[in-house]
């Protein structure tokens, strides 16, 4: 006789990792936004006081076409964080990167941000992508702290050309530690956090 089928059945194989990894939803107005919005609403009230309306033109005017100069830039980051967390093998990452990767997955973080070309148009879509897809809080610290300090780029382009070569090795070798050390109390903190808040 076969067996009754059940009202929730348990899903296959195939179905299980689409069914355990889910996109986290982003709400559409967070309160960094709403701050900056208060920034932006004193900030145009102490030009307009100062200079007037014309001012506050000009700014704005000025703005837009920043705006335009960095919006396609912005939009292949973006881009590029969404492709990363669709192409990249979530239990891989999880692996090796996750809050069980220990010491392994802080130095993985930290050597991926050291290496990781161009600026924070790339670098946060990238961070935020491994956070989609299993990275820890602490992999992913030591990856952005790498990357701000230690970005091999910014210190061939900028940092030996102007600073010299002894201060540039020296300043990377003195900033090495400090990835590993802010992941290290992300990850402990983000945990202790956790645990009060679940408890």
């Amino acid at each position: 006789m076969p067996d009754p089928i059940s009202p929730n059945p348990s899903p296959s194989d195939d179905e299980t990792p689409a069914a355990v990894v889910r996109p986290k939803k982003r709400k559409p107005i967070q309160w960094s936004f709403v701050f900056i919005l208060v920034l932006v609403a004193v900030s145009v009230a102490l030009v307009w006081r100062r200079d007037g309306t014309q001012g506050v033109v000009t700014i704005f005017l000025s703005d837009i076409w920043l705006f335009a100069e960095i919006l396609p830039r912005v939009l292949a980051g973006c881009l590029l964080g969404g492709f990363i967390a669709a192409v990249l093998p979530h239990d891989k990452v999880s692996k090796s990167l996750g809050p069980n990767s220990g010491l392994k997955g802080l130095l993985i973080g930290a050597a991926f941000g050291a290496i990781l070309p161009g600026g924070p148009f790339t670098a946060y879509p990238v961070a935020s992508a491994l956070l989609a897809v299993g990275a820890d809080f602490g992999a992913t610290i030591a990856m952005v702290v790498s990357w701000t300090l230690i970005g091999y780029g910014r210190a061939i382009s900028w940092e030996l050309p102007i600073m010299g070569t002894e201060f540039t090795l020296w300043r990377i070798i003195i900033s090495l530690p400090m990835p590993i050390l802010a992941g290290a109390l992300g990850r402990f903190v983000y945990v202790r956090v956790k645990e009060r808040l679940e408890g």
